[in-house]
């Protein structure tokens, strides 16, 4: 029998591109929403919900779910630290993929990037760059913000380290310094790049995607993965045994 899904956010990019991909990955949509409409009615038809909706939607669809003791793959973005943390801190209490990209090779780029940032050291200097179409809301994307985040755990770096472009006289760049930039242009559905630079030499880390059905095959592979799992919150590294 096929899994059911609650789709929320079933207008946008995302969730066309998730209602698409469903069947052939054996999926049942038990209903496909969007703002405007209460999920509530549909809960209960359904085995397992995944939400691309808008940052405003987050809390109400979860503490639905939490209540319906229904499993959730979240992959709205765009949510600031501390609500981020109060939303983890309720998602916990039922099974929850929660992730910035569900693209397989997004976090193969992800275990990359730990990797490096420990091997290299601080005498590589580390530089975030995405970009994105016209159209995306947020910036960065969530996707460089867990690799700004990834860096900074392996070198140990307070928030305060991550630059956000570089304008006017800023001087020679200090230790421990991340720089982070973020394009928009176009119809470009993601592109990531993670530089590691040293005195004579370069390394890039490169992912760029081009079609948005790998993220929507990726969050389908989640939700059927979590619906087994046990109360929690888990992202792509635990789908795929990247930890």
């Amino acid at each position: 029998m096929p899994l059911r899904l609650l789709l929320n956010g079933a207008k946008g990019r995302m969730g066309r591109a998730v209602a698409a991909a469903a069947p052939e990955l054996g999926f049942a949509l038990a209903g496909a929403i969007d703002a405007g409409d209460d999920p509530a009615a549909l809960l209960p038809a359904a085995d397992v919900v995944v939400d691309f909706s808008s940052p405003q939607a987050t809390r109400h669809l979860l503490e639905l779910a939490v209540a319906a003791k229904k499993p959730l793959v979240l992959g709205t973005t765009g949510h600031d630290a501390a609500a981020k943390r109060e939303l983890a801190a309720l998602a916990a209490r039922v099974p929850c993929v929660w992730a910035g990209n569900f693209s397989v090779g997004v976090n193969l780029l992800f275990a990359l990037t730990r990797r490096a940032a420990g091997v290299l050291g601080p005498d590589y200097d580390v530089e975030v760059v995405e970009m994105h179409h016209r159209f995306k809301k947020d910036a960065p994307s969530g996707t460089a913000e867990r690799l700004l985040e990834i860096v900074r755990e392996e070198r140990r770096l307070p928030a305060g380290a991550v630059r956000h472009g570089r304008s006017g006289l800023t001087g020679e760049r200090p230790p421990g310094e991340i720089g982070m930039h973020a394009l928009r242009g176009g119809d470009v559905v993601g592109d990531h790049t993670v530089m590691f630079a040293a005195l004579g030499e370069r390394l890039e880390l490169i992912h760029r995607a081009s079609d948005r059905a790998i993220f929507a095959r990726g969050a389908l592979r989640a939700a059927a993965w979590v619906v087994a799992q046990p109360a929690g919150v888990y992202d792509m590294q635990d789908v795929l045994g990247l930890r």
